[in-house]
């Protein structure tokens, strides 16, 4: 276990410089001059050279390039442009807010989601199984905004049962959890169903029944370890991409998340924000990946790393 994990961060190394080449090389050369985006459109040449020498960009490439390597080691950005925050300030203080929708938001929906694909693996087939679907198919029709406006109405505004704005702690984190999962839950169970299904028709499930195991035994130990894998994969694979695509739920609620501060950065050409952003998914997705692995020997222990 510890050489496959040995290896696996060794692995890693060339395709996180392969992500800081190319995160450098669309910065630099898509991204245009950041002197001209800070100067303003009244600076004068000097202004001008004097920011591009305070940056660093009238350097030649490779020291540029090993000044954001630098940076990314020591997890130091430096200040944001639109605020002069430091940026690593600003990501340690985003990231718990989104942490606090995202983790309880995660956990239920792949719960509830499990827990609704078995049960309809039960009746697999029948009335109630097309009638699901069917119901899943029109709630994955409706879009995100509707939800939203929705259980803002109805649930904020008129029952008083929630705050809409604002932000101090999970009392807030309630509302955009529950409109999370109303969004979720219809292609979550979709996906899950398949999984399932696709076990149910394989031989060792006939061959449990053949051997008088209970129905439900069959589904909750059998079915349900094998369709761990490909379950765990999702979910694990959705993790590091769900603090940027909440950006809808922290922009609504006014919650001071990641997503958000994405959306805001990006309307005010915040490229060091971006930047450290980007290159902190792409770490948490090949972390995420390894412990996807681990995992796997976890849920099933005749699944051999190598």
């Amino acid at each position: 276990m510890l050489a496959y994990i040995v290896r696996r961060l060794w692995q890693m190394l060339p395709t996180m410089l392969g992500v800081v080449v190319l995160v450098f090389v669309l910065f630099n050369w898509v991204g245009g001059d950041p002197a001209y985006v800070l100067a303003g459109k009244m600076a004068n040449a000097d202004s001008i050279a004097n920011i591009r020498r305070q940056l660093g960009v009238d350097q030649p490439y490779y020291v540029q390039l090993w000044i954001f390597i630098k940076q990314i080691v020591t997890f130091d950005f430096g200040l944001s442009w639109a605020t002069s925050e430091p940026v690593s300030n600003i990501i340690a203080t985003r990231l718990g807010p989104s942490l606090t929708v995202l983790v309880p938001l995660t956990v239920l929906e792949t719960l509830i989601g499990i827990a609704l694909a078995l049960a309809i693996a039960f009746v697999r087939g029948s009335l109630t199984d097309r009638a699901v679907m069917i119901a899943c198919t029109v709630g994955m029709s409706v879009s995100i905004l509707v939800y939203i406006i929705v259980f803002q109405y109805g649930l904020a505004y008129k029952l008083g049962l929630f705050p809409v704005q604002g932000w101090d702690g999970l009392r807030y984190a309630v509302l955009p959890i529950l409109i999370g999962l109303a969004v979720s839950v219809a292609p979550t169970l979709r996906l899950f169903r398949s999984f399932v299904l696709d076990e149910v028709g394989q031989d060792y499930v006939r061959t449990a029944r053949a051997k008088g195991v209970s129905e439900r035994r069959v589904m909750w130990v059998h079915v349900l370890r094998n369709a761990a894998i490909p379950i765990l994969t999702y979910v694990m694979s959705n993790l590091p991409a769900l603090l940027i695509g909440a950006f809808l739920l922290e922009r609504f609620f006014g919650i001071p998340g990641i997503g958000r501060e994405v959306i805001l950065a990006v309307e005010r050409s915040d490229f060091p924000v971006i930047k450290a952003i980007t290159v902190y998914v792409a770490v948490a997705t090949m972390v995420f990946n390894l412990l996807t692995d681990l995992l796997y020997q976890a849920v099933d222990p005749r699944v051999k790393l190598s």
